[in-house]
């Protein structure tokens, strides 16, 4: 195939994917809007709170293409354009995957290297970074959700939520003290060579992955209590954001395909905190003003952006 062969088929494809990327999140936007009372956003106050989760909406745009912008450079060099219209592309897969798992692929699609599969080996550190911020403030929500709303399925889910850090600690950490264990078992010795890989990684570049993880996280829990703010719904600030930091890890744990994901994330904040306030319409407009800030604006600049990918180099 010619040159000017490969470009052709490339635009063409590239913008068939981005056009069925953006009807989606049209059909996605369309349907979930249509359940909401368009007087529902009178109900807003102050409109600083909006303004304010606009502002950290591109602070987490930053932290997590700063964060792939690290895992990407321990492969080979990538100028930072190039890494966050990748993870851009990343984002528009996502919402088209149960549980977003089309991020990490959508974002090595898009960079197109010769290094894919080493791509998909930090791709796994960054997965666990970020469920490892998700694990340990959903830890912290359950502490104190225990001690203020003590139930035994809280107890339980304590409980699995500890280990489950300790799990993930131990993969993100140590995953190479696993190697000789994964080598003599023939159905899991491929995965002996992503600990291999992993190995390349410092500790100093693991370490400021999981602080931007961390970081990112807060930012994300502090927008959705401002949207709470913003939409009359009464909750302390200390403990609001706990609560929201348990409301995303448990949104975390529910498997969930983006399409439904919205009416999910609806039932669960209005279980979660209904024992602040009974504003219920307020906190299904937060649901859905963090859902269209930090999912669907970004996939639609996202999809835009695929129309450059490049399948045949």
């Amino acid at each position: 195939m010619n040159k000017n062969t490969k470009i052709r088929f490339n635009y063409i494809v590239g913008a068939a994917i981005s056009i069925l990327l953006l009807w989606n999140i049209y059909a996605q936007v369309k349907k979930q809007w249509n359940g909401f009372d368009a007087e529902i956003w009178k109900h807003a106050t102050d409109n600083f709170y909006l303004y304010l989760c606009i502002a950290l909406m591109f602070v987490n745009l930053l932290l997590e293409s700063g964060k792939w912008y690290l895992l990407t450079n321990s492969v080979e060099a990538v100028n930072y354009p190039r890494v966050f219209s990748s993870y851009l592309a990343g984002m528009a897969f996502s919402i088209i995957t149960p549980n977003r798992i089309g991020d990490y692929p959508g974002r090595i699609l898009y960079l197109g290297r010769s290094n894919t599969f080493r791509y998909v080996n930090v791709s796994v550190l960054g997965v666990m970074s970020q469920l490892s911020a998700i694990f340990i403030f959903g830890l912290c929500g359950l502490i104190y959700y225990n001690i203020a709303f003590p139930a035994m399925v809280a107890k339980v889910a304590l409980v699995l939520c500890a280990a489950a850090n300790i799990g993930i600690a131990v993969v993100y950490w140590r995953f190479e003290n696993w190697l000789p264990v994964l080598a003599n078992i023939p159905w899991l010795r491929r995965f002996a060579v992503y600990g291999k890989l992993l190995n390349r990684v410092t500790n100093r570049r693991q370490i400021m992955v999981l602080a931007l993880s961390l970081l990112r996280f807060s930012v994300f829990t502090a927008q959705y209590l401002f949207l709470l703010r913003w939409m009359n719904v009464a909750v302390p600030l200390a403990e609001g954001f706990i609560i929201a930091a348990l409301f995303f890890w448990v949104i975390a744990v529910i498997p969930s395909v983006a399409l439904t994901e919205l009416g999910v994330r609806g039932n669960v904040s209005l279980y979660l905190f209904h024992n602040f306030s009974s504003n219920t319409v307020g906190m299904l407009a937060a649901t859905m003003g963090i859902w269209l800030l930090n999912l669907i604006l970004p996939s639609i600049l996202g999809s835009v952006l695929v129309m450059r990918m490049r399948l045949l180099r």
